[in-house]
């Protein structure tokens, strides 16, 4: 049987991908929720539609399959009723608080809705004055803003990259670091668990519900015999290192070496694909606020049952990068280029935040021109999407896509 799951680099032809369009969820935003949900501005959602349109459309230009979000799970909920009522009541179990104490009447909210629905509420969540106002007293009936939410939006969704990563032909399933992503895994559970394509077909190296935080942006496969990771604000040593010991026991893996890369503990470095990716197989994308020493900690499978060594280096990125590739050498593009300020800039706008779609052929943001140039300049052939509302997210088109499918090399 086909793997459902197959990626084993970062460079591959890609052939299968998972998106999730921006849909109203981005329309719940306001000044006073940004920081609690994890935006800096609020997105214009017609034209983000179309420039998230635009780029899967660019995917499927260059014959990949693109596979969506909210489509996959409102298929593994029409499997079986059972299945609907248990993903209605865990959705309002992990929202906690205020729907936690009005779950009979979110139950009925959601009750008479089909799948598709369903799935789409989740991911706008529900106001207060969506459920039946006798529910209350008269004093929260008076004190009631049409801006309270019993279950909180999802407008991180588009980010498909973070909630779980493609390992080989297993899956980290995250456990995501803030509140305001905490559900987002709910989804991907579903389909994991009752999508016909995928049920009793995945394996675990993380499991969503286990303790210590881990978020699919911090995960690069950069061949068949190394991963790496970044020790970042959102992924934690603890789950590294279970993650670690998953596969490196795993008999069907031939990763040998997991290399932790100790990154800044700021918004602006979330996770490494934000500071670095790779674009060709000797060539990456830097940010060079990094590119001089940085520390890296190298795993190392010593035995069958997951042992593994464990040292730290401090050198620079291009060095460490060359010797576990077992490359001659790697060259670092910057983004920005050598000026500071368009470093920090096209850095900020997710320059090296590049989504390879073959080995020399990527998908950047517009807006990024300096880079954009120098990746031209050293041979890469570069897709250009455009940027000016999806950018407000923090995010760029590595993030806003979950590779299923990707070619060995």
């Amino acid at each position: 049987m086909e793997s459902i799951i197959n990626v084993k680099n970062e460079i591959g032809k890609l052939r299968r991908v998972l998106l999730h369009r921006p849909g109203l969820e981005l329309e719940q935003l306001s000044p006073s929720s940004l920081e609690d949900l994890l935006f800096d501005d609020i997105p214009y959602l017609e034209v983000a539609q179309k420039e998230h349109d635009e780029f899967a459309d660019t995917l499927r230009n260059n014959d990949i399959e693109v596979l969506y979000l909210a489509d996959l799970a409102a298929q593994a909920l029409a499997t079986d009723e059972t299945v609907k009522a248990k993903f209605i009541e865990e959705l309002i179990m992990q929202s906690g608080g205020m729907a936690e104490h009005y779950q009979s009447e979110l139950k009925d909210f959601f009750s008479d809705m089909n799948e598709s629905a369903i799935i789409g509420q989740a991911m706008v969540g529900v106001k207060a004055s969506a459920i039946d106002s006798h529910a209350t007293g008269p004093l929260c009936r008076l004190l009631s803003a049409d801006s309270d939410f019993l279950m909180n939006p999802m407008p991180n969704l588009y980010f498909t990259r973070d909630p779980f990563s493609s390992v080989g032909n297993r899956v980290v399933h995250s456990h995501m670091r803030y509140a305001a992503r905490h559900r987002e895994t709910i989804f991907s559970k579903y389909i994991f668990n009752y999508h016909p394509d995928f049920k009793n077909r995945i394996k675990f190296y993380y499991k969503n519900h286990w303790p210590f935080y881990i978020e699919g942006g911090d995960i690069l496969n950069l061949s068949e015999k190394v991963v790496a990771i970044g020790l970042s604000q959102r992924t934690y040593p603890q789950a590294i290192e279970i993650f670690a010991k998953n596969l490196f026991r795993d008999e069907e893996s031939t990763v040998e070496t997991m290399l932790v890369f100790d990154i800044p503990n700021v918004r602006a470095y979330m996770h490494l694909d934000t500071v670095f990716t790779q674009v060709s197989p000797d060539k990456f994308t830097i940010y060079a606020g990094i590119q001089k020493d940085i520390t890296v900690y190298v795993l190392q499978k010593q035995s069958e049952n997951g042992d593994y060594s464990a040292e730290s280096y401090t050198m620079p990125l291009d060095k460490i990068l060359a010797k576990y590739m077992g490359l001659p050498e790697i060259l670092l593009i910057p983004c920005g280029g050598t000026d500071s300020v368009a470093s920090a800039r096209e850095q900020w706008n997710d320059a090296a935040n590049t989504l390879a779609i073959a080995p020399g052929e990527v998908i950047c943001y517009n807006r990024n021109g300096i880079t954009n140039r120098r990746l031209r300049e050293e041979g890469i052939k570069v897709h250009e999407i455009a940027s000016s509302e999806l950018s407000r997210g923090r995010g760029g088109p590595r993030c806003m896509s979950m590779p299923l499918l990707r070619d060995n090399i």
